[in-house]
């Protein structure tokens, strides 16, 4: 059964990653001219899916990358800058992402730790002679 999307029951949920766009749709949904887009390519800002035909189709991934490239350059940032922070910007969720498998992974054995501190103090306890009034210390007799 296929998921859907909230709010739509019965229709597919969308995939990002899906490329489906043409080359005129995407430049109209991005708000910029279908020149553009190629020259995006060229400058390795965007990687269109190809058809066996060699025609480039867009995912919605990559029209909210083109929104971004867009917002970025009418900031004042040029082409290269714009690669860099992009780039800049996936090392930083890469990072993200160890850090949370990291904490996740601290988390574990803390968790551990404190299981196994809990069973040797457990263990410490049973060694342990209780100390009765009852018993005299041993004294050697006086010379």
């Amino acid at each position: 059964m296929a998921d859907t999307t909230a709010g739509q029951p019965g229709r597919p949920a969308r995939e990002p990653d899906r490329a489906v766009f043409i080359i005129s749709v995407a430049a109209e949904l991005a708000g910029v001219h279908p020149q553009t887009l190629r020259i995006y390519e060229r400058k390795g800002l965007l990687h269109p899916k190809r058809t066996q035909k060699n025609s480039r189709r867009y995912s919605e991934r990559d029209i909210e990358r083109l929104r971004v490239i867009q917002e970025l350059t009418a900031q004042g940032v040029n082409l290269a800058g714009v690669r860099r922070i992009m780039s800049l910007d996936r090392h930083i969720e890469k990072l993200q992402a160890r850090l949370a498998e990291l904490e996740q992974e601290l988390a574990d054995m803390r968790v551990r730790h404190r299981a196994e501190l809990e069973a040797v103090k457990r263990a410490a306890r049973r060694d342990i002679v209780p100390y009765s009034a009852a018993i005299l210390p041993y004294r050697p007799p006086p010379r």
